[in-house]
């Protein structure tokens, strides 16, 4: 055992030499030592990992609670209206009665509402100090509805839509920044999607200048597309789901997506009365029946109309169409009031469409068509605004506050 313990240790000191090695030349620290260090590292190691762990968790904490929210309690930053003043931006709707003539006039604080604006580099958008909470911005859209849209003593309307319409976008970039959701959210939705649609209506053919209406489109489009995804998302009840699952369809009639999304509802809400009616206008209008689409129409609420508006140049323009084919004969002839019927018109106004489609009208208040003779007006010829008896009718003496609200 000696001699074999001998012979170990003789090989070795051959091999790891003890006092000359290499590695203790370079200050390398002994066996023991070694070990020591190494498990003090590998446990510093294991710290650090720790720590690395201990911090990204508390990154993605931190970055789920790293949505602002807003503490402004005022329709209009004190900020904004300060520089806005400053810089002479206040809309005439928003200065402070009395100073209107001033070389600058100042902001009532009660009236102003905080603007759109676009995002910029450097430029930041989450301060606290700057965002509404939810309340606050439910409560400036009522103020935009009550106080501006239903005014009966602000015009022209163009303008009224113009400021209405920007404070909306202000109103929606808070909601995003913040991430809003639930019931405020919805509320604010529902009466920006309601105002949209009126909008639609009533500034029909007016200049581009005053009124764009595809950008009223894309913002309609895109606040409807929110809330049907609130509806769907979100488990608490909503009373006014039917109506704006209906609007989105008589909206966008035709649409195959519409349609799929309709279907895909449960049994419960596409057999309420606005889903089944909103349902049997688009099937009919995908079949090309203006006369059945037409007489369901009638039946639609104002907003509904509204809604609805867009697609009636379309459908009277089938109607003639269809009618110039089966009705093409030299002895036939088409009695005007029956048509203007038809076409939801009165028959001063039935007699101007028909000649513009190239549909002859005799002394005698009789059509004749022809297949032939039927012609597309030239652009800027049919103002779809003249051909609103339709939803003209329906509105009656509901006030726009009463509109949007959906207080019908």
């Amino acid at each position: 055992m000696l001699i074999v313990s001998d012979g170990l240790a003789t090989f070795s000191a051959n091999r790891f030499p003890s006092s000359s090695s290499l590695s203790q030349r370079r200050g390398a620290p002994a066996g023991g030592e070694w070990r020591q260090r190494k498990e003090e590292q590998w446990r510093g190691q294991g710290k650090a990992q720790a720590r690395e762990v201990e911090e990204d968790e508390s990154c993605e904490q931190h970055g789920k609670e790293a949505v602002p929210r807003g503490t402004c309690q005022t329709m209009c930053p004190a900020r904004e209206l300060q520089d806005r003043e400053v810089q002479n931006r206040l809309h005439r709707f928003e200065m402070l009665a009395g100073t209107e003539r001033v070389r600058r006039p100042r902001g009532d604080p009660l009236r102003a509402v905080k603007e759109y604006s676009r995002p910029a580099a450097g430029k930041d958008s989450t301060n606290p100090t700057d965002l509404r909470p939810p309340a606050v911005l439910l409560k400036t859209v009522c103020y935009l509805i009550d106080d501006i849209a239903a005014s009966p003593h602000l015009h022209p309307w163009t303008e009224v839509y113009s400021f209405v319409f920007d404070r909306l976008r202000g109103v929606k970039q808070d909601m995003i920044i913040q991430r809003v959701s639930g019931l405020n959210c919805v509320a604010i939705l529902e009466r920006t999607v309601r105002f949209l649609i009126y909008a639609s209506y009533r500034l029909c053919g007016e200049p581009l200048r005053l009124y764009d209406p595809r950008i009223n489109d894309t913002h309609l489009q895109e606040s409807l597309s929110w809330l049907l995804d609130c509806y769907a998302t979100e488990t608490a009840p909503h009373p006014n789901q039917e109506e704006f699952q209906a609007l989105g369809l008589l909206y966008n009639l035709g649409s195959a997506r519409a349609t799929q999304h309709i279907m895909e509802l449960s049994e419960r809400l596409r057999s309420s009365p606005a889903i089944t009616l909103a349902l049997s206008i688009n099937r009919a209008f995908l079949e090309r029946n203006p006369v059945r689409m037409l007489r369901l129409a009638r039946r639609l609420n104002f907003i509904q109309c509204c809604a609805l508006h867009r697609h009636l140049v379309t459908c009277r323009r089938d109607l003639l169409l269809i009618y110039s084919h089966g009705y093409c004969s030299r002895n036939c002839r088409f009695p005007l009031d029956r048509l203007a019927q038809l076409l939801s018109l009165d028959t001063s106004l039935a007699a101007r469409l028909c000649q513009a489609y190239g549909v002859d009208v005799n002394q005698g208040n009789q059509l004749v068509f022809s297949k032939a003779a039927f012609t597309e007006p030239e652009k800027g010829k049919l103002h779809c605004k003249m051909y609103h008896n339709i939803v003209a009718e329906k509105q009656r003496e509901l006030s726009v506050g009463n509109i949007i609200h959906g207080c019908v």
